[in-house]
């Protein structure tokens, strides 16, 4: 498939937004839903298996205007810096269970040890595919999971977190509840309906609702983010909130809530794709 628009394949999935990639002999495989994917980029060109252009061109959110949401969030030195250093990277739209599961297992843990988890859930739950001569396991459904003791899960290395996954699929069985609905929410009130699960609190409904459910002004604060904030952009909070902010590592809700609330009036309708620049380039100055 010949890209007519600006995309990086590397940066997209290499920035923390996704778990369940892998890249082998210069190809990326993936796990998304009921599909396994190969994909490559050279140049202009992306060659894949598992899919068709359709789901590519949907997964990758090729249809987006990255020049125009580059245009809308380039409002300083710092963010313009990150946008060309990681041009071409792109939101994924990730599906929506699977997105929920990984970032309820993100609490308190690094991107190897998220990936890990998923993996030996999927292992241990989810359906076996052979592709291109390797096996892979779909990630389990919400049903497969409810059907999972605590105990289950918690040999998947999610320790505390296991009630919480097993909570939340029971939740989504018991309720017949569509996460994929969320979609026609405004971006408050999906939030709202997220919250509701257990063991999820603002910075995992946020990366829900950006990496899987649309709502591109969703941004969501951890340590990285923190950082940024504090280091780039505390000249335009009040200095209230920034001895708060300096004054410890966590945040309260409130605290969250505000800079949430910044960078939605700072950055536009887009702050969720200005997150994942900042987030990604602050990363990798370290």
């Amino acid at each position: 498939m010949r890209l007519t628009v600006p995309f990086d394949l590397d940066f997209s999935l290499c920035c923390g937004q996704v778990f369940r990639w892998q890249k082998l002999d210069g190809w990326w495989y993936g796990v998304v839903g009921d599909k396994v994917l190969k994909i490559r980029q050279c140049g202009c060109e992306l060659e894949f298996e598992g899919a068709d252009e359709g789901f590519v061109r949907y997964y990758f959110r090729l249809d987006d205007d990255l020049a125009e949401i580059g245009r809308c969030v380039d409002r300083d030195s710092y963010i313009h810096t990150a946008l060309k250093q990681y041009a071409g990277l792109r939101l994924v739209r990730q599906e929506p269970w699977n997105c929920l599961v990984g970032f309820i297992c993100s609490i308190q843990k690094n991107i190897p040890a998220i990936e890990n988890m998923l993996q030996q859930m999927s292992s241990l739950f989810g359906v076996e595919r052979e592709f291109d001569g390797k096996a892979f396991h779909l990630f389990p459904t919400a049903e497969q999971l409810a059907l999972a003791s605590e105990i289950g899960l918690r040999k998947c290395s999610l320790g505390f977190r296991a009630k919480y996954v097993k909570a939340t699929a029971q939740k989504i069985v018991d309720e017949n509840f569509d996460l994929n609905s969320l979609r026609q929410l405004p971006y408050l009130e999906a939030r709202s309906k997220l919250l509701e699960f257990m063991g999820v609190g603002l910075k995992v409904a946020d990366c829900v609702l950006l990496f899987s459910l649309d709502k591109t002004e969703a941004f969501p604060v951890d340590v990285w983010v923190k950082r940024v904030i504090l280091n780039h952009y505390s000249d335009k909070l009040s200095s209230e909130l920034v001895k708060r902010l300096q004054s410890r590592q966590t945040l309260t809700n409130k605290e969250y809530l505000k800079i949430g609330d910044f960078a939605r009036g700072y950055f536009g309708q887009y702050a969720g794709y200005a997150q994942e620049y900042l987030y990604h380039y602050e990363r990798t100055q370290r």
